[in-house]
């Protein structure tokens, strides 16, 4: 499928340069993954974990994060799953409407 949304592809918070120091170009999927990861880490969510010890108020911080990406008409409501990889990255599954499954690590540092 030829693509539908382009993006400059981020690779650990910085642009990915290609061998004639160019940034790369990304689409579709990857695209989509990578807009979610900064709307989740924009949006102060993920931080709000790292402090929280609470069973019931992690999960209302997981559901915010959940909800905050189906806000996106590019994702199918009801396919988002998001799980703690570790103490500092997410990883989130979502079923997109025009290519499919999207997996999409989510890296975030504590606030300063």
């Amino acid at each position: 499928m030829p693509g539908k949304y382009f993006d400059l592809l981020i690779v650990a918070g910085d642009f990915s340069l290609n061998s004639g120091n160019e940034p790369e170009r990304c689409n579709n999927r990857v695209s989509i993954g990578q807009d979610i990861a900064h709307a989740l880490i924009e949006s102060g969510l993920p931080i709000k974990l790292l402090a929280q010890r609470s069973t019931t108020l992690r999960a209302d911080i997981f559901t915010q994060m959940i909800l905050l990406v189906e806000t996106d008409d590019r994702i199918v409501p009801g396919t988002v799953l998001i799980t703690e990889e570790s103490a500092r990255r997410l990883l989130l599954t979502a079923r997109t409407y025009d290519f499919g499954d999207i997996v999409q690590g989510v890296a975030y540092e504590k606030e300063y």
